[in-house]
């Protein structure tokens, strides 16, 4: 693990080198609320994966996660801030232009990269997003109820427990997760996102029901790809081989 220092923040990082001849097509990987680049993508194989494609590989721990530094404020984490991380990161290391694949939160991150700084961003992969870029989330409250219980047992709601179990296996801060949830509020407009120009694939799985309306934002975004991951939901989506193929295939055809 490496780190950098982004603004406040002392963000960690793998940089993995590609597997036989290189592409000189490197690709950054954001994950998701509540876990980790190794979780999100090296227990899921995708760093191998997109290595073994010939590709430099790049994934940071979201500052509030994993080894990355915490914060306890929620004005430390609106989403343009941690955009900002990951443009530093590719600073940092010299990358004028990557691919993005974010996940769930990471997504929406990767969205307001794609917005804001379309130069950086040769392509764009939405995992675990729906309409929720674009809309409030109902849920964002009792997901930090979740984090601020004194005990999981506590808990009854399905989706809380969930929530608090994940963030438990990943021995995540939960003051900081709290805080993160809070200060994640930001929204695209549906006109920011339809000026989306960078080629752009939203994945999901058709049993993801935090990211449902997955079509209707495929559809929004000007010459979106559509990939759906047959029978899985929003955590079993990200490590399928439908997933894999569907994304080392975009990478293939995109310009």
């Amino acid at each position: 693990m490496e780190f950098f220092q982004s603004g406040e923040a002392r963000i960690a990082f793998i940089d993995l080198a590609p597997e036989g001849e290189d592409r000189d097509e490197p690709i950054v990987l954001v994950h998701g609320f509540a876990s980790n680049q190794a979780v999100n993508w090296g227990s899921t194989l995708w760093t191998r994966t997109l290595a073994r494609d010939g590709r430099r590989v790049i994934a940071l721990d979201n500052r509030g996660h994993g080894q990355s530094q915490k914060f306890y404020e929620p004005a430390s984490y609106s989403l343009r801030t941690m955009a900002a991380d990951v443009l530093a990161l590719m600073d940092h290391l010299g990358i004028a232009t990557a691919d993005v694949m974010g996940y769930s939160m990471g997504a929406r991150i990767t969205s307001f990269l794609a917005s804001d700084h379309p130069g950086r961003v040769r392509s764009a992969i939405f995992g675990g997003l729906g309409m929720r870029l674009l809309t409030s989330d109902p849920n964002y409250l009792a997901i930090v109820e979740a984090m601020e219980a004194p005990s999981r047992d506590v808990l009854t709601d399905p989706l809380q427990r969930t929530f608090r179990a994940f963030a438990e296996q990943t021995r995540s801060d939960l003051a900081a997760l709290a805080a993160c949830m809070r200060g994640t509020r930001e929204l695209l407009t549906v006109e920011e996102a339809a000026a989306i120009f960078v080629p752009v694939l939203v994945a999901a799985g058709t049993k993801d029901d935090l990211a449902r309306d997955y079509r209707e934002l495929a559809d929004l975004i000007p010459g979106a790809t559509l990939l759906e991951i047959p029978n899985r939901d929003h955590n079993l989506a990200v490590g399928d081989k439908v997933y894999k193929k569907g994304v080392l295939d975009f990478l293939s055809r995109r310009p």
